[in-house]
């Protein structure tokens, strides 16, 4: 894999080639975004460009009944920066995402109000990798997240409405807790493997007729 990305490196600007390498360095998956059911689609893509903003690498997507269609002008091209994963092919699309996230090692936290929830500016990121899970506005998360999640969060507020818009509530969570990451002890940096994937992809989206370019350096080098 190093061996192709010192050759895609070539057919990028210095600029870019530094511009990646800058942006890697503080990009996490010690914390990730879990979408549910997500349709609004200016909602969808102002989430997936506070994402790339915050250095947050993952976002998970779940399509149980909407799809999820971000809006191009909004996301500003974050998406390709980004790995997105979908959840739409399982009869309980919810239940499968969550439990891949368990099984990775993170703590699944339903960002809504709950009679055991926890305060934004509370919440103790030391205790291990996060999923942050968001419903539909109106909505909110189904059930079947409420009772697979292991923690809720809720952000304070001090108006009379009784929560925030889709995409500011991510947007707060994700630039509270990224701060809170980076001026900690935790190890949340990318590791070598997922840095060079990441960086591989970034290039491949760089470069026109990429496909063709690798095909030919392999071949080349066999």
């Amino acid at each position: 894999m190093k061996e192709l990305i010192d050759h895609l490196s070539t057919m990028v600007t210095d600029h870019r080639w530094n511009r990646f390498n800058e942006v890697l360095t503080e990009r996490t998956q010690y914390i990730t975004i879990v979408l549910e059911n997500i349709y609004q689609p200016l909602n969808a893509s102002a989430v997936l460009r506070s994402a790339d903003c915050f250095g947050i690498q993952d976002v998970h997507v779940i399509e149980n009944y909407n799809e999820f269609t971000p809006d191009r002008e909004v996301a500003m091209g974050s998406s390709k920066w980004l790995n997105i994963k979908r959840y739409n092919e399982q009869e309980n699309n919810t239940l499968n995402c969550i439990k891949k996230l368990k099984n990775e090692g993170y703590r699944i936290v339903a960002t809504t109000p709950h009679k055991n929830d926890c305060n934004l500016h509370k919440f103790q990121l030391e205790k291990g990798k996060t999923a942050l899970l968001f419903g539909t506005e109106l909505e909110g998360l189904t059930d079947i997240a409420l009772e697979e999640a292991d923690e809720f969060l809720k952000i304070p507020s001090y108006g009379f409405t009784e929560s925030f818009n889709l995409s500011v509530a991510a947007a707060i969570c994700m630039q509270h807790l990224t701060h809170q990451l980076r001026r900690g002890k935790i190890n949340w940096r990318l590791s070598e493997l997922v840095r060079d994937k990441t960086l591989l992809n970034w290039l491949r989206y760089s470069i026109d007729r990429s496909e063709i370019l690798e095909q030919d350096f392999l071949k080349n080098r066999n």
